[in-house]
């Protein structure tokens, strides 16, 4: 029976400790009653609880040591509960320690939002040196696993919940760079997969249009993109991307277009945050806003990237030519604050009025 990702590692691990002392598997109160390298290295099985920095610091001290420790907890605690901690160890020390992270993605939907994880890919390839591993199937889990046992090197490995599939079949004993479930021609839509939902995601788009070529990714870090990306230039000579959902008649030319656009707000200096009613301008970060027609009134207050506060209480009346309403002596010169039922001014230096949640604030 096909296992899935987590019980794939699980097993995989046990049977590599079974030959090598020097694997220790800490767990953040992961592990239940059944765990299979508790069962069988109780003296090298160690649950820190709902301490997963703790856990992550433990696991340094231990590769100090001169073991090959491997740290499992959710994705989210891993990555952004112990992320100072993730960073010091893998990226400062370089220390051998594998971090598994299940639950990864929204894998663990029916939890909620405490328990998915999307920004764990964007903090761990922040950081240097870290081996990063997305498997999709019980082979690719365990080829993954004896890797990092072998290399003893920072590794970051992702997976899903309880999901079991029978990973893409590869020559040789370790899985390649690219992985290609099907080979088309050079001008052929190429799909690139990574993960466990992508991946299977792709496949079904494949079956569903034959001629498409599917290729699969294992690693993410920033070494392996580079030499995938390489590898799949070679192969093909033009990417194209679809933009809006089948049917609804934007084409190639709708997806240049777009393309075209976007090239328009990135420039030598960085991207531009274009708001809504706002016109783009050149220039670092947010520019002066142009306010949408019909919108003068409420709300008009001018956000800059490092101007602070511009206009004030008549650039902020409700209609041209209206003079504001007399302020009270006793207020003139009071500090604002929430309760002011004409405008907050915020660190981000965003005016609005709150006149109509003025009692909601006050109680």
């Amino acid at each position: 029976m096909t296992l899935s990702g987590r019980d794939a590692y699980r097993d995989e691990l046990t049977r590599l400790a079974a030959d090598d002392g020097s694997i220790v598997c800490l767990e953040a109160d992961l592990g239940g009653k059944g765990h299979p390298f508790q069962a069988a290295h109780p003296e090298r099985f160690f649950n820190l609880g709902i301490a997963e920095g703790a856990m992550v610091d433990m696991a340094a001290g231990l590769a100090a040591g001169g073991y090959k420790p491997f740290a499992s907890t959710f994705a989210p605690f891993a990555a952004l509960r112990a992320a100072e901690s993730l960073k010091l160890t893998l990226g400062y020390l370089s220390a051998g320690v594998t971090v598994m992270a299940p639950y990864a993605g929204v894998s663990g939907a029916w939890f909620g939002t405490t328990h998915h994880c999307l920004e764990d890919l964007a903090i761990l390839r922040s950081v240097p040196g870290v081996t990063i591993a997305a498997p999709y199937g019980e082979a690719e889990m365990r080829a993954v696993v004896r890797a990092a046992v072998r290399s003893g090197t920072p590794h970051y490995i992702r997976t899903g919940r309880n999901a079991a599939y029978d990973s893409i079949d590869w020559p040789g004993e370790q899985p390649p760079l690219v992985n290609w479930e099907f080979r088309a021609g050079p001008e052929a839509v190429c799909l690139v997969s990574v993960g466990e939902e992508g991946t299977r995601l792709a496949m079904e788009a494949r079956r569903a249009a034959p001629g498409t070529a599917h290729a699969h990714l294992l690693r993410l870090d920033h070494a392996h993109l580079s030499a995938a990306a390489a590898e799949l230039a070679r192969h093909h000579t033009r990417v194209r991307r679809r933009r809006g959902a089948p049917g609804s008649g934007r084409g190639r030319r709708g997806a240049r277009a777009a393309d075209a656009s976007l090239r328009g707000h990135v420039g030598e200096r960085g991207p531009e945050l274009a708001l809504p009613g706002r016109r783009p301008r050149g220039g670092h970060g947010l520019t002066r806003p142009r306010p949408a027609r019909g919108a003068r009134g409420r709300g008009q207050g001018v956000l800059r990237g490092a101007g602070g506060l511009r206009g004030g209480r008549r650039r902020l009346s409700r209609r041209p030519g209206r003079r504001e309403p007399p302020v009270p002596d006793h207020a003139r010169h009071a500090p604002r604050t929430t309760h002011d039922t004409h405008h907050v001014r915020t660190p981000c230096a965003l005016t609005t009025r709150l006149q109509e949640y003025a009692p909601c604030i006050s109680s």
